[in-house]
């Protein structure tokens, strides 16, 4: 069962909890995240021109690496072997002449719904009479083939139940040890624990002034996108990528 906690706007960042799991299923939904939901990202590139100060080799590595807006019900994953096609890939042209500095927002794709995330990248500075000329492919592929196909990061710890006594005969003896983020108004607030992630670093103190206690069966998930999928996208894939492996799994079994 997941519940949603928050979202952070600026970032994308979603926290939720995963309740009723195990840490199998937690770190195989969170390695499904990262190695198995599929992203844009360039493979090849063709130089046509390049009289810039970056060789074509570290220009089209710098290009590998942009994130890309994703479509997932226009691509199919590319796999190894497979040719390129309207179906797994998209091509990208770029034409610059200096003085400028070249940025992301610069190529041009064939699909307005694939293009860099972030348009104010900057790819290479040309000087006068300096000119920039090449066609690039990206192709839908996925990050267990290389990380610039991971869509996030992706963490989790068990959700945590804090239980907190400051009228304990000791606690102006031991207030010093606890980080000064937790404190409001000279007490410790469990609620500052929490927000600021503090649990470990509040542990092992003092159990009768702070007293943490983990639920093995309840995870705090975190996802941070890099931009080319949201972060709901990215779980809706990962779950149905997990589900189609375990009725696969399971197929197996009955044979």
């Amino acid at each position: 069962m997941i519940e949603a906690i928050k979202k952070d706007k600026k970032t994308g960042r979603v926290t939720f909890l995963l309740k009723n799991a195990s840490p199998a299923l937690a770190n195989s939904l969170r390695r499904i995240m990262i190695e198995a939901v599929p992203t844009m990202a360039i493979e090849e590139v063709e130089f046509k021109q390049n009289d810039g100060v970056l060789y074509d080799e570290v220009l089209a590595h710098r290009l590998g690496l942009l994130p890309l807006t994703t479509d997932l019900k226009g691509y199919d994953v590319r796999k190894p072997g497979d040719e390129l096609s309207a179906k797994n890939s998209v091509r990208l042209i770029l034409k610059a002449k200096g003085p400028c500095t070249v940025y992301a927002e610069d190529l041009k794709s064939k699909d307005p719904k694939v293009k860099p995330v972030f348009p104010k990248t900057p790819l290479v500075k040309l000087l006068k009479g300096q000119e920039l000329e090449f066609e690039a492919t990206a192709v839908l592929g996925v990050g267990k083939e290389h990380v610039k196909f991971s869509p996030c990061s992706s963490w989790y710890t068990f959700k945590a139940k804090v239980t907190v006594n400051n009228s304990h005969k000791e606690f102006d003896k031991f207030k010093d040890k606890y980080p000064s983020q937790i404190f409001n108004n000279g007490k410790i607030d469990a609620k500052l624990i929490e927000q600021h992630n503090l649990f470990e670093a509040c542990e092992g103190i003092n159990d009768e002034i702070v007293k943490i206690e983990r639920d093995p069966s309840t995870f705090i998930f975190n996802i941070e996108p890099w931009g080319q999928l949201s972060a709901s996208e990215i779980l809706a894939s990962a779950t149905d990528h997990l589900s189609s492996l375990l009725d696969d799994f399971v197929g197996s079994l009955s044979k």
